[in-house]
């Protein structure tokens, strides 16, 4: 019978579907039909593996071929299924045996000469392999420790068709020869998608634990602005950071990735998982095992933000910031419609984009650190009067940002201007980026030991019923921030967020419970209206 069939996946976002390559060879007219809804770069697939097969030394059948991808309902698109075709085209024609590639998962893109290239989204497409019962892969070679991640998967990483080709007939492996000492590795190429990185604003400035290039000593002054900071990253709450330019808005966002704790394995998987399909994972590291930091430019469009695009969606920057850091600096100046649709995913912490092609989703829990100057000039302050903007103007800018976007903000903080004689200081620096990040793993942890047996990690996401009821604060402690929301000072949402940040206080701190001064804090640190409290974490250890 002239008929065999192995496997692919059909990547949807993230998420994959395990996809029955099947090739049939019929007696009549030479030709190669591809049916199982292709997109463009699929249908193109026929002349490449074509070619492929004959440059390999193979033969090609002259016979009626047909190749279906099954189930023909699920759109495919993509050049991943180059080398599943080439195989059940070979199997059909019998210079494999098609029983051996049965039970095979094939992902990776064919070259006119055989090599074989890497695509986007092996990671996830071998978790979904993984998933359906597989235990084999073959992926590109220079892919192969991306796909090695998924455990209890062999993995096969093949440079050539003509290699894959020798192993499943056992024959002898072909040697490919070596390329050009000193030039770079053409099949590289398709590791990374040209235009994104620093065009996105993606790098790793958590890349060591405690990075020297961005450690939190170097932050002058600024106590306030670095408490919130700590509490941002213990409790995983949203940022405002308000100030005049100059006064480290940047500099305290770029520190906040470094103390960070690691991620976790399974979350590590997922960070991964969205470079992997976005084209960014850096080179020679498959696994992203740091918080990921994103920081779009303000001319960055809706779809930039949250995904989308034509075709099936890419994932937007809330994705690629998915368990790290995103911050938009210069808040104000971003597209109004682009900023509420961040509303939903802070909310749900993930994003469903529906298109004509398909409905994909995203994973989008993330810290957002938002930076804006208090007016267009940058110099409004009501200890001086250097600003020249009129009252009204001040208005329009601040209100470019919505109640329900900042409503859904823990920690708002006015960074003041650093003085000379803040900045001629000699004496003692502030905490080190290591100091901070140990306290900050050790809140961390005891948020873990509380909340184990939940879905929760950390104190941001405990929805607010549960937080009421389950965990309780000390006698007493909530007075001032219920009264704050009889006067309308705080909504039932913000009450509810002040009580996340209290419980985070307190694990830093070390407190069994949140007491008066560590709501007084979080009220401070939500309103910025002082409470007679010091501001400095350590301070009240």
């Amino acid at each position: 019978m002239a008929f065999a069939r192995t496997c692919s996946v059909a990547l949807v976002g993230v998420e994959g579907v395990v996809v029955e390559v099947q090739a049939d060879l019929e007696p009549g007219v030479a030709a190669f039909t591809l049916v199982g809804l292709p997109d463009k770069s699929l249908t193109e697939s026929r002349d490449r593996v074509r070619a492929a097969v004959v440059n390999s030394g193979a033969s090609w059948p002259q016979k009626k071929l047909t190749v279906g991808l099954s189930p023909a309902s699920v759109p495919k698109s993509g050049s991943g299924f180059d080398l599943a075709v080439a195989a059940a085209v070979l199997g059909a024609a019998e210079r494999i045996d098609p029983r051996v590639l049965a039970d095979i998962v094939m992902i990776g893109e064919l070259g006119l000469d055989g090599r074989v290239r890497p695509v986007r989204g092996v990671l996830p497409a071998v978790l979904a392999a993984a998933d359906a019962g597989y235990e084999q892969v073959v992926v590109p070679e220079c892919a192969a420790a991306e796909a090695s991640l998924v455990p209890g998967v062999s993995v096969l990483g093949v440079r050539s068709l003509r290699q894959l080709i020798a192993v499943l007939a056992d024959e002898p492996v072909p040697d490919e020869e070596p390329d050009e000492q000193g030039r770079p590795d053409p099949l590289l190429a398709g590791l990374r998608v040209p235009g994104t990185s620093a065009a996105t604003g993606m790098h790793s400035v958590g890349a060591a634990q405690h990075d020297h290039g961005h450690d939190l000593a170097d932050v002058v002054g600024q106590i306030s602005a670095r408490t919130a900071v700590e509490v941002a990253a213990a409790g995983g709450h949203h940022l405002f950071l308000e100030g005049p330019p100059g006064a480290g808005k940047t500099m305290l966002a770029e520190r906040l990735p470094t103390i960070l704790p690691r991620l976790t394995r399974q979350e590590s998987l997922e960070v991964t998982a969205v470079h992997s399909v976005a084209g960014l994972l850096p080179g020679g590291k498959p696994l992203i095992d740091v918080a990921p930091y994103c920081a779009p430019h303000h001319s960055a469009t809706m779809q930039a933000l949250v995904g989308g695009g034509p075709g099936i969606a890419r994932p937007g920057a809330v994705s690629l910031s998915h368990r790290g850091v995103l911050f938009l600096d210069e808040t104000p100046e971003f597209n109004s419609r682009a900023l509420d649709a961040l509303r939903q995913p802070l909310e749900a912490g993930h994003v469903v984009i529906a298109r004509s092609a398909g409905v994909v989703r995203f994973p989008a829990k993330f810290l957002m650190v938002l930076a804006a100057n208090p007016c267009p000039c940058g110099r409004f302050s009501q200890k001086d009067a250097l600003c020249d903007c009129p009252p009204s103007a001040i208005r329009r800018y601040q209100a470019r940002l919505s109640g329900p976007l900042l409503d859904r903000v823990d920690l708002r903080v006015e960074v003041d201007r650093v003085t000379r004689g803040e900045l001629a200081a000699r004496g003692r620096q502030g905490e080190s980026t290591a100091v901070v990040a140990d306290r900050v793993r050790e809140a961390r942890e005891r948020a873990w030991a509380r909340l184990a047996g939940t879905p929760w990690r950390t104190n941001s996401e405990i929805p607010g019923r549960d937080l009421r009821t389950r965990w309780y604060a000390a006698p007493g402690a909530m007075d001032e921030a219920e009264r704050s929301l009889e006067r309308g000072v705080l909504t039932a949402r913000g009450l509810d967020r002040v009580l996340r940040v209290a419980w985070t206080v307190a694990d830093l701190v070390g407190h069994d419970r949140p007491d008066a001064s560590d709501v007084a804090l979080a009220l401070q640190l939500r309103t910025g209206v002082p409470r007679g409290v010091p501001m400095a974490i350590g301070a009240l250890t």
